[in-house]
């Protein structure tokens, strides 16, 4: 007669019950972050773009966007180390805590009629609560669900994300017509965003740290001599990680071009110009869904090519002018565009976020994240001075300024044409 299994149970393994309970928890606690990030840094962006087009010389965006990146270079290597020596689900919920603090110094930046350097200045804040928070959100996923059910829970996350983009970059332009001198309203609705995703985020279930006894040296300030040579050792994940840095790059330049769009060419006025962002969003979110549905239990790059090519062509679509200067899509056709502009950007991101998840060892995730989020980064501040060049260079030559769409298609060519990896299975 057959014995019953003796296999011992892990008494530390969690229950499939409490791996999807911290699962929506920390997917609800990052909707939440993604919403005040977007809703403030676009209010920010709109009030730089008012400056601009009230009579500066220089559209003042890039300025913004730059502050906003700083802090992600200056602390993400630092916040990849402490995600792997501290529990992640610690510095998640510090970062929550930390951003109440931030929303409050916003609500209290708008009471006081302060000034754009001000505001940046909160900016600058916000990044740097969010640069601590990135690895730990991205590096606790490996943890908390099975290898097989990373691409959608990658999808489910990525499609939180952007559909919080969508509500707080369209929320911000709609609030900023309604509440005109008011914007400290805004700010108080931050506060309460903020204490809602500190609520939600203790709901993740406890999980040790990876790397308890990793010591601290002055290279986990930008990325460890360790995680160097993993990359120098693993062609595929540097050359992933050096297309990621390029996709934020040219995300980077996408959102100021579209305010500029909306608010220079087509003169829609804020909440119109945060709608046509807003579209962008809800492709992203789709393709997001998409390819996590696809994809599971795989690294699919042959989606993400197909990504690719959406990205180069809805963008050069919006690029396209009159003779005269007047857009050739318009306001009703330019948001369809940006939808499968949105949807190829997902179809490439999820595959190769998934890909940059997977394949670090287990104790380097952390590390292999915040090395990710330092180059994003600074792809996003390179990003600003691209766009800067584009501002000139268009008031310069008369250009449109949709001549940043032309650039960003550009700058995607050489991913279709020589980046050929192979699709893998999970384990």
């Amino acid at each position: 007669m057959p014995h019953a299994s003796t296999t011992p149970i892990d008494p530390h393994e969690p229950t499939e019950a409490a791996r999807v309970v911290s699962f929506w928890a920390m997917t609800a606690t990052q909707f939440l972050g993604a919403f005040n990030d977007n809703l403030f840094k676009q209010l920010v962006l709109l009030l730089a773009v008012v400056s601009a087009a009230g009579g500066e010389s220089v559209d003042r965006q890039s300025l913004a966007a730059g502050v906003f990146a700083l802090p992600f270079i200056l602390f993400s290597g630092f916040g990849g180390f402490l995600s792997d020596r501290i529990s992640k689900r610690r510095i998640i919920v510090f970062c929550k805590m930390a951003e109440i603090v931030v929303m409050l110094l916003a609500a209290t930046a708008f009471y006081s009629g302060a000034s754009l350097e001000l505001l940046l200045g909160v900016l600058f804040c916000m990044g740097m609560q969010s640069a601590f928070f990135g690895p730990a959100k991205y590096g606790v996923l490996p943890e908390m669900v099975r290898p097989r059910n990373l691409p959608p829970a990658n999808g489910v996350i990525q499609m939180t994300t952007f559909v919080a983009i969508i509500f707080g970059t369209a929320g911000a332009g709609r609030l900023k017509e309604w509440l005109g001198d008011d914007l400290w309203i805004a700010g108080v609705m931050c506060v309460g965003v903020a204490i809602a995703g500190t609520i939600t985020s203790l709901l993740i279930r406890p999980i040790p740290a990876a790397e308890p006894k990793l010591k601290f040296s002055p290279s986990a300030l930008l990325i460890r001599r360790d995680t160097w040579s993993m990359l120098r050792g693993d062609r595929s994940l540097m050359g992933a990680l050096l297309v990621s840095s390029l996709f934020w790059l040219v995300g980077g330049l996408i959102l100021p071009a579209i305010n500029a769009l909306g608010m220079r060419v087509l003169e829609v006025g804020d909440a119109r110009t945060s709608f046509l962002a807003a579209f962008l969003g809800g492709g992203i979110a789709v393709g997001c869904v998409v390819a996590g549905v696809i994809s599971r239990g795989r690294v699919s790059f042959g989606m993400m090519r197909l990504g690719c090519a959406g990205v180069i062509i809805a963008s050069g679509l919006i690029a396209i002018t009159h003779a005269d200067g007047s857009h050739w899509l318009g306001f009703d056709s330019s948001r369809w565009v940006l939808v499968a502009l949105g949807a190829s950007a997902g179809l490439f991101a999820v595959p190769l976020q998934v890909f940059l998840q997977a394949r670090p060892p287990e104790g380097q995730k952390g590390r292999m994240i915040g090395a990710m989020n330092l180059l994003n980064w600074i792809a996003i501040l390179l990003s600003a001075a691209v766009y800067q060049v584009c501002v000139v260079l268009a008031e310069q030559f008369s250009l449109s300024s949709t001549v940043t769409f032309a650039v960003a298609a550009v700058l995607f060519v050489p991913v279709l044409l020589f980046y050929r990896p192979k699709s893998d299975a999970l384990a």
